[in-house]
C-alpha cells in the first residue's frame, strides 16, 4: 500500500491502536507478557502481510484481524491461564508450607491504561478476565470482538473465516458462560457509589491492617464471604474467618516487615506489597494485590505474587525505608 510505503510509515500508523491492541490482547490470554509478545507479533505478522491487506478493510480491523488470530495461536500453543480458584476448593486450614505450582500457566494483573473508558475499564475487571478464562479460544475471540470491540458479527466471520451462523453460536455459548461465572454488578458501578473517603479507608485500612499486624482493623474491612488466593500458591481461602485467620498466621506473624504502594490493577483498587527482613531493611517487591469491592467491604483478594509483575505498573523493584 502506497501509504504505508515503509516501515516507520506503518510504525505511526499504528502507534496509537497499540494501547487498545495490548489490552485485547492481555483478554484473550490473561499474562500482560503474553499480551506483549502477541501484539508485537502481530504487527510482524501484519506487516508481512500489508501486500494481501490491499486495503479492503479498515487498518484497525486488519490489526485486529491479524491480533486476534496471533493470539489463538498462541492459546493453542500455551493454554488456558487460571486461578487458585479454578483447582479445587478453598483450604479449611491454614497451609504453611504451600509452594508455588509451576506446572500451572497463572492469570496476572494489567496496569491501568490512562484515559480508558468506563467500558474498556469495565472488560479489563479482574472477575471477567478470569471468566474468559473458561470459554474456548473461538468463543472468547468472538465476545471480545462483538461485546468489547462492537465488531459486527459479519466482520468477526471473515476476520476468523468461518460463517456468521457459527459466530452467533459461539457469541450465545458464551455470554451463557459469562454470566454464570460474573457477579451482576461490575467494579467499576460498585466503585461510583464510594466517595473517595471511603475508598481510601478500605484500601490503605487493608494495607496497614497487614503491615502493622491490625487483625480488628482487617476484620472490619472484609465481607462475611471474602476469599483470598495467592497464584501461583495454589492454596486460597474463603470466609472472614479463614481469611483473618491465614492473615494472622502468615503476613502479620511470619513476614518480619512490610512497605506497600497504592495502586490500581484490572481497573480497580491494588496494593503493591514489599518485603523486608527488618523494619530497616530494603524492602523487596512481592505481590501486587488486586480488591475487589462489594458495596463498602473488600469481597476478594488476589495477590499476584512476584517481582516480576512490578515493572508493567511502572513499580520499583525494591523500596528503603
Amino acid at each position: 500500500m502506497g501509504e504505508f510505503s515503509s516501515e516507520a510509515a506503518f510504525t505511526r500508523a499504528v502507534a496509537p491502536l497499540r494501547a487498545e491492541l495490548r489490552a485485547h490482547c492481555y483478554r484473550m490470554l490473561g499474562s500482560i507478557h503474553d499480551a506483549d509478545d502477541a501484539v508485537q507479533e502481530a504487527l510482524l505478522r501484519a506487516w508481512r502481510g500489508l501486500p494481501g491487506f490491499e486495503g479492503r478493510s479498515a487498518l484497525r480491523t486488519w490489526l485486529y484481524t491479524v491480533a486476534t488470530r496471533t493470539c489463538l495461536d498462541l492459546i493453542d500453543q500455551r493454554g488456558r491461564r487460571a486461578l487458585p480458584v479454578d483447582l479445587g476448593p478453598s483450604s479449611e486450614q491454614v497451609v504453611l508450607d504451600s509452594v508455588p505450582r509451576t506446572d500451572v500457566a497463572w492469570l496476572g494483573p494489567y496496569p491501568d491504561v490512562p484515559g480508558a473508558s468506563y467500558e474498556q475499564r469495565e472488560a479489563v475487571e479482574l472477575a471477567f478476565v478470569a471468566a474468559c478464562r473458561h470459554l474456548p479460544g473461538n468463543q472468547r475471540a468472538a465476545l471480545l470482538l462483538f461485546d468489547v470491540l462492537g465488531f459486527s458479527a459479519a466482520e468477526i466471520a471473515t476476520m476468523m473465516e468461518t460463517s456468521v451462523t457459527s459466530v452467533n453460536s459461539a457469541l450465545a455459548r458464551a455470554r451463557r458462560t459469562i454470566s454464570a461465572r460474573v457477579p451482576a454488578r461490575t467494579q467499576q458501578q460498585t466503585l461510583r457509589t464510594l466517595d473517595d473517603a471511603r475508598l481510601q479507608e478500605l484500601v490503605t485500612g487493608f494495607a496497614t491492617a497487614l503491615a502493622e499486624g491490625d487483625v480488628d482493623g482487617l476484620v472490619n474491612l472484609l465481607t462475611e464471604d471474602v476469599t483470598w488466593s495467592m497464584p501461583p500458591l495454589p492454596h486460597w481461602y474463603r470466609g472472614r474467618d479463614a481469611v483473618v485467620e491465614f492473615a494472622f498466621q502468615v503476613p502479620m506473624t511470619r513476614c518480619p516487615s512490610w512497605r506497600f504502594r497504592l495502586t490500581s490493577a484490572n481497573a480497580q483498587p491494588a496494593v503493591a506489597f514489599y518485603l523486608g527482613g527488618s523494619p530497616a531493611a530494603p524492602h523487596e517487591a512481592w505481590s501486587i494485590t488486586v480488591l475487589t469491592l462489594c458495596e463498602d467491604r473488600i469481597s476478594d483478594l488476589t495477590s499476584f505474587l512476584g517481582g516480576e509483575h512490578f515493572p508493567a505498573f511502572g513499580l520499583p523493584a525494591s523500596v528503603t525505608p
